[in-house]
């Protein structure tokens, strides 16, 4: 039996504390993969709250979840919390907004924990230009030094990017791209999208993308090849259109993946296989 959503832990991140989750969605009518959740901000800590909120996704046809930390307690975390559920995996890194904590013992615990196999990205990485927090040159070091991880560890690096497009791209050309690059929650433009495409970037869309003032994110979500294609939710932020303002979760990506299908002009079923497809390429999740 599934847990009701409305059964859901009472202690997420403070941002979204008090908000009703989003109702669960019509089932998929194939399996997708959420690409990057934060199931610690959504409530989840324990071994069952994680198995109840990954029974609530496999209900609706998101059978596999990547969790992703943003600091080191949380990155400890993840990491754990993998071990939990075959269908759980975990991204590892210091978020931008705290790249001043990336001492040599953080530097040394992140690659430790990276290594892991349970660990299918080096992430959530890269610059954030909007948030007065770390220096912008304390960023861009950290930033450097995760590619760096991820090159020697030969894993995706997932991408952070807010307000700060041009200098991501040029950080990426400076230090060399990983084999495999991520931009999480994808921000820009068509523009932007034909460059990242253009460089192989895998460009992974969230619930900003149903948003019907979101028109530049769209046109965006157009041109995207199908072979650099991924959704995820960020939950518990960016609850997709309708339900925008409530509580994210892994279950509600169905309501941003019927988004991307309508926006185009693909079949859904069509659509699931492909996201699925990728999403276990860059991972390395697959068969």
């Amino acid at each position: 039996m599934t847990a009701d959503p409305a059964a859901a832990p009472d202690e997420p991140h403070p941002a979204v504390a008090g908000k009703p989750l989003a109702p669960p969605p019509e089932p998929l009518p194939a399996p997708v993969v959420d690409g990057h959740t934060h199931l610690d901000a959504c409530g989840a800590r324990t071994r069952e709250q994680v198995a109840a909120a990954m029974d609530r996704a496999a209900a609706v046809g998101v059978t596999r979840v990547v969790t992703v930390a943003d600091d080191l307690e949380s990155a400890r975390w993840v990491v754990r919390a993998a071990q939990w559920h075959p269908d759980l995996y975990a991204a590892v890194a210091l978020h931008p907004t705290r790249a001043d904590t990336l001492t040599d013992e953080a530097r040394t615990e992140i690659e430790r924990l990276a290594a892991d196999p349970r660990v299918v990205a080096v992430g959530e990485t890269g610059l954030d230009h909007y948030w007065d927090a770390a220096p912008h040159d304390v960023q861009a070091g950290a930033f450097a030094w995760h590619i760096d991880l991820a090159k020697r560890l030969d894993k995706p690096v997932m991408i952070h990017d807010r307000d700060a497009h041009a200098a991501v791209l040029a950080t990426l050309r400076a230090e060399g791209a990983p084999e495999r690059v991520i931009f999480h929650c994808f921000s820009g433009d068509a523009e932007m999208a034909r460059e990242c495409a253009d460089a192989g970037y895998h460009l992974s869309f969230a619930g900003p993308v149903s948003f019907r003032n979101a028109r530049e994110l769209a046109e965006a979500a157009r041109i995207v090849p199908d072979e650099l294609l991924l959704a995820e939710t960020d939950a518990p932020f960016l609850t997709p259109h309708p339900h925008r303002g409530r509580r994210n979760e892994p279950y509600a990506l169905p309501y941003t993946v019927r988004a991307l299908a309508a926006l185009r002009g693909q079949e859904l079923d069509q659509l699931c296989e492909r996201l699925r497809i990728n999403a276990e390429r860059v991972y390395r999740i697959g068969p």
